[in-house]
């Protein structure tokens, strides 16, 4: 028997996705939005939108970013994982950065620039 995607998820990403939930349902409630009114801006179903606002992992990932939109949070997933705010990327950059820079000879710069002409 396979197991589902809700089964598989690790904690955190199941809580976190729980908590998104929430906070959807707390944000369309201080906005005054009615559920219907919510499914219908988003385009799905009333039950696909109350899955969203339960933090169904398997609402797809489209549906939680048009959520977001029409309460206002703009296009919130483009900056979720920003190059410059990405620490471990960074660092890993930092390590494949040489140990030192070579001038290059002038006999090697030179030949270049004959066989470019």
């Amino acid at each position: 028997m396979q197991s589902s995607l809700k089964d598989t998820l690790p904690t955190p990403i199941r809580r976190s996705l729980k908590k998104l939930g929430s906070d959807i349902n707390l944000a369309r409630r201080k906005r005054g939005l009615p559920i219907v009114s919510m499914a219908e801006r988003i385009g799905v179903s009333k039950g696909t939108y109350l899955r969203v606002e339960k933090g169904d992992p398997t609402v797809s990932m489209g549906v939680y970013a048009m959520a977001l939109f029409v309460l206002g949070f703009g296009p919130i997933f483009g900056t979720l994982i920003d190059p410059s705010s990405d620490e471990q990327g960074l660092l890993l950059d930092y390590e494949t950065l040489p140990k030192r820079v070579r001038i290059k000879s002038l006999k090697s710069i030179t030949k270049k620039k004959v066989s470019d002409s």
